[in-house]
Formats: structure tokens, sequence, C-alpha cells
């Protein structure tokens, strides 16, 4: 299950990164031209896009990054991740991958009570 944590938050992190990339960007666009953002509409907060677009990844990768050596800090790092995107963003075509991923790679850490290693994390 660590191993599957591990793999679900990098990718969550990478698609994370391209929704994070657009989101960001749109909302510098929309602040510095005001006519793109009322010819197709800006978000209700920007800051916290902004915010968003960069944690969300971070968390998402770090997460998976810590999902075998440390599962529970690890899935609530994921979990995190989670979060942000879904304050940020909603959830939607661009948004349901990277908060599935980081989501089920979450659950699985901090599922992973008995590692393979005699260690556990609780």
């Amino acid at each position: 299950m660590r191993n599957a944590a591990l793999m679900l938050g990098i990718i969550a992190g990478l698609i994370g990164m391209v929704v994070g990339l657009f989101g960001y960007g749109y909302s510098e666009v929309t602040a510095q031209h005001a006519e793109v953002g009322q010819m197709f509409g800006t978000f209700q907060n920007p800051g916290l896009v902004k915010f968003a677009s960069f944690v969300g990844p971070l968390l998402a990768i770090a997460g998976g990054a810590m999902a075998r050596a440390r599962a529970l800090w690890g899935g609530i790092l994921m979990l995190l991740a989670a979060a942000a995107f879904y304050a940020a963003f909603g959830f939607n075509v661009a948004t349901m991958f990277p908060i599935g991923f980081a989501g089920l790679g979450g659950i699985l850490a901090i599922a992973a009570g008995k590692p393979d290693e005699p260690k556990a994390h609780f």
C-alpha cells in the first residue's frame, strides 16, 4: 500500500502542477487584463488559487515521497493537497485526477498501519 501511495502522490503532484500552472497563469492574466476576466470570468478568490497552485502539487509530491518511510505524515500531506485543490478549483474535469489520486494515496498511506518493515507509524 505504501508503494501505491507513493505513485499516486507523485502522479497527483505532476498532474496538479499542470492544473496549477494554468490556474496561476489565468489569475495573473485576469489581474493584468480586465477584459479577459470580463469575457471568460474570473476566480472568486485568486489569492487562494495562487496559493493552492503552488502548495497543492508540492504537498502531493512531498507526501508521495514520504509515503514509504513515514506513511502517516505522507498520507496527511496528500490529504491536505487534495483539500487544497478542491478548495481552490472545486471538483471538475481538470482537477478530478489530482484530487482523486492525492486523496486515495493519502488514505492508502494512512491505512498502511502494518508496513513491510517491522516499524509501524502508530
